[in-house]
Order: C-alpha cells, then structure tokens, then sequence
C-alpha cells in the first residue's frame, strides 16, 4: 500500500485542471507534465510507451501466452475545473476513528460523518482527504496511481499469464474531450475498462446521454430615468427562464436513472446575459424531451420580447449500454474480479460520464470500474487507500480472468 498511496501522492502534486474554454488538447498545458511523468515512469519498469500530440499516453506490456485477448485499462489525467486544483495538500488520517475529521483549523472546515455518513463505511482504514481549500484528485489520480501500480506488479511476477495488456492515460475527460482524438486502432485492445468510478465495487456499463447548452440573451439598456416601454433587462429574462423550467428536473431533486438540466453558470447585465446548462438523461427519449423543454422556453420569450434569446445545443455523449449489451461477458468478468477480491459488486448507471462511454462507440467496448473515492470536484473529497488497494487486486483479476477467456 505504501507504494500505491507513494504514487497517488505524486500525481495530485502536479495540477492537472483543465479547461473548456480553450481550444488546444491537452486544453492545459499542466497535464502534459503529468503525462510526461507517466511515460517515463512506464518505461522506467520496461514497459513500451509513448506520449503524442494530443496528449495521450499509451503503452504496451507485452504477451506472455497466446491465445489471450488484448484488454486495455484507461484513466485520465485531468481534474475538474469545479474546484482549483492547484497547491493541493492532503491530510492522511490513518485508522480512521468515524469522528468528524478537521480538514482545516485556521478555517474550520470539517468532514463530518453527519454530513457524509459514508464515512462511516471506512473506520479503522487509511483515509486521505483534502485540506479544505482544493480538491484532492481522486477523480481520476486514483485510477491512475492503481492502473500503475498493477502494471508494475505484472512486469515483476512474469509468471502470471497474460495476453497483451494495453495502458492509456487522457487528458480533458472532466471537460467531455478526452478521447475525441483518440485513435482505437493504434491503441491495440479488444476489450477495456476505465478505472474512473466512485466508491468501493462501482460497476458501471450504463451512463447519462449528455448535451451542454448555452443561452445567450441580449437586452436593450436605456437609462433607467427614461427606461419606460424600452429597456429589455437581460437579466430579468434569464430569470424568466429559469424560472420556466421543471424544478423536479434539477439535480437536487434526482437520483437513479431521473436526468436533469442543471444550470452550471450565470453572468450578464442589462445588455446580455449568458446562462450555461447541462443536459443528462439515462432514457434516450427523456433526453431529446428536455432539450425540447429549452427549446419551447426560448421560442416563447422570443415571441414575447422579440429575437433576443439565442439558444445552442451541443451533444457531448450518448449512453454505452447500447455499445456494451453485446459483449456482456466483458461485465462478468469484472463482477467475478470483485467477487474474488471480497468484493460485493455494485452494478449501476453512472450518473455522469467516462471516456469509457465514448470509446465504446468508437469500438471498444469499455466499462468503468471503482477508483474508490467519494464527493468528487469539491474540497470534502476523500478516498480509503484500502478502496485503492481493492481496486488494483481487482484489475489484477480482470487480467486472470481473461487469461482463460478465447480470443473472439
């Protein structure tokens, strides 16, 4: 474990936040220090790698008995713009009492098991926090740090058969761009898995389909003394808006596979308001139903106040349950991986996303497993470092069980 926490220490200490308001990839050059970090970390054990343009790492440990499949374990590199990642400083609270942990005494910010009584599920473990002022990373260091420490593991026990076993890092997942340059072919692998789900025994093959949406509303300002009959407040029509939408549709009130519109920013003045949202929903039909929902709202306010409110839908993603269903096997396998780590499986739908949703309909069929965290992108996240440990055996397995898995 010493080795496996040494690792994850040393990627969170890197800032890695990216951003979707810049049009390079990597979206921040930070990442590429990482990146860079990994390739040479890999071929420091002896394992082929390479970094390219677009900032993806892939490597190759090669077979070592034919007649194996080729499987491939991927995680990203990036953190989530919702919470600076820069200077992070993790607290490492070892056999956890299931007290409220202090994250910060100079600005008493505490992790309460009141508040987040998954804690709870953890005492006596090795936990590793934030100290309340920046996120820790988890979201995907984690699964970084563990795809890592079980491919060293492989190139130190060559006894353990294996078909080829295929690593990839990615930049800007957190920002819906991580694989879009991703080439399937090169990277090799008939089957593969993203180590980017939450907590201990995450099983995932089912995601929100995703759209982002802006609204763009331009008002007419008229000093406000002589503003009768002709000012246009922008801000009060984007209040209009949102007051227009379902409250039952936002993310505070859902759960399960119920999909939302979550307003994610705000910013204007009398003369133009901007309103940035999400769009997430299991059910294909439910999905193109609230992006109709938008679609009426402004259609309405334009007929109301004239052509002022401009609306832009963009697809980010679709659900790979429909990618994954014919290749079910590849999901049994992870479920018995976590069986014989001791593991009770938690087969559900991510309410979010992976690559993983994206490589799927490139090809390669990719569920996402436990990266063990919890209360990703904000300064209360946390991770055991025996969720971490778990999630490394349970790679290990995966590449057993494929061992006696035919080539189809």
């Amino acid at each position: 474990m010493n080795e496996l926490l040494q690792r994850f220490l040393r990627y969170v200490s890197i800032e890695t936040t990216s951003n979707e308001n810049s049009d390079t990839q990597p979206s921040t050059a930070c990442q590429l220090e990482l990146l860079k970090l990994l390739r040479n970390e890999l071929q420091s054990m002896g394992i082929s790698a390479e970094l390219d343009e677009f900032g993806y790492v892939m490597a190759t440990i090669p077979a070592n008995k034919e007649g194996i499949p080729a499987i491939g374990f991927i995680a990203h590199v990036d953190t989530s713009p919702d919470a600076s990642g820069k200077d992070i400083k993790p607290n490492i609270i070892e056999n956890y009492n299931g007290e409220t942990i202090l994250l910060n005494s100079e600005l008493n910010i505490q992790l309460s098991p009141t508040q987040f009584p998954e804690l709870l599920q953890y005492v006596g473990q090795t936990i590793i926090t934030t100290d309340g002022t920046t996120l820790l990373g988890a979201d995907d260091k984690a699964g970084v740090a563990e795809i890592m420490t079980a491919a060293a593991y492989l190139m130190n026990h060559p006894e353990l058969p294996h078909g080829e076993i295929k690593i990839a890092f990615t930049p800007d997942e957190e920002i819906g761009r991580g694989v879009v340059k991703f080439d399937v072919k090169k990277f090799g692998s008939t089957y593969a898995y993203t180590i980017d789900g939450g907590e201990i025994g995450e099983l995932e093959y089912e995601n929100f389909n995703a759209a982002a949406a802006e609204v763009t509303i331009e008002g007419m300002n008229i000093h406000p003394g002589y503003a009768k009959g002709r000012m246009i407040n922008s801000q009060l029509v984007a209040h209009e808006f949102i007051s227009q939408l379902p409250e039952n549709q936002r993310p505070e009130s859902t759960e399960g596979r119920e999909g939302f519109i979550h307003l994610t920013y705000m910013q204007g003045s009398v003369e133009k308001t901007e309103l940035h949202f999400i769009i997430r929903d299991h059910d294909e039909k439910l999905f193109m139903e609230k992006q109709e929902i938008l679609k009426k709202i402004a259609s309405a306010l334009n007929t109301k106040y004239g052509d002022i409110v401009h609306l832009t839908i963009r697809h980010q993603y679709s659900n790979m349950k429909q990618m994954i269903e014919p290749h079910m096997h590849i999901v049994e396998i992870a479920r018995k991986a976590m069986e014989e780590a001791n593991i009770k499986p938690k087969i559900q739908p991510i309410r979010g996303g992976t690559d993983g949703a994206n490589l799927s309909f490139k090809g390669l069929p990719c569920p996402n497993i436990f990266a063990g965290g919890h209360n990703f992108h904000g300064r209360f996240e946390y991770i055991p470092l025996q969720s971490m440990e778990k999630a490394v055996e349970v790679i290990l397995n995966i590449v057993k069980e494929f061992a006696h898995f035919p080539i189809k």
